[in-house]
């Protein structure tokens, strides 16, 4: 399966729609996604996670990635997820006391950093 990436701004925050599967294969087409936005200026990302259906490792890595590039620059990055399958993920790597995980867009667009 392919990965669908879209991005829209919402106040100061970039909001980063993924679908599909970030596996090895797609991981770095997020990578580079994350790279662009930080490179261009936005530091304070949501990255929507509802419409991924598989997350391996190398996706994991690319996620705590972004989150320190926009640390680098006093930003944040909070994901949006409320699936359980993905969500067991982040509970069993311990991700879930780095990564604030909010249940919808304008939740992690209302939470203050």
């Amino acid at each position: 399966m392919d990965l669908s990436l879209s991005t829209r701004t919402v106040g100061d925050r970039t909001i980063v729609e993924v679908g599909g599967e970030i596996d090895v294969y797609t991981a770095p087409k997020l990578r580079e996604q994350l790279v662009e936005l930080v490179n261009d200026g936005s530091f304070h990302l949501v990255v929507d996670m509802e419409g991924v259906d598989f997350l391996d490792s190398t996706g994991l890595g690319v996620l705590v990635g972004g989150l320190k590039r926009v640390r680098a620059h006093e930003g944040s990055l909070r994901l949006v997820r409320n699936q359980e399958r993905i969500l067991k993920i982040f509970r069993i790597t311990g991700l879930t006391k780095v990564f604030p995980i909010h249940n919808s867009v304008d939740e992690a667009v209302a939470a203050t950093d």
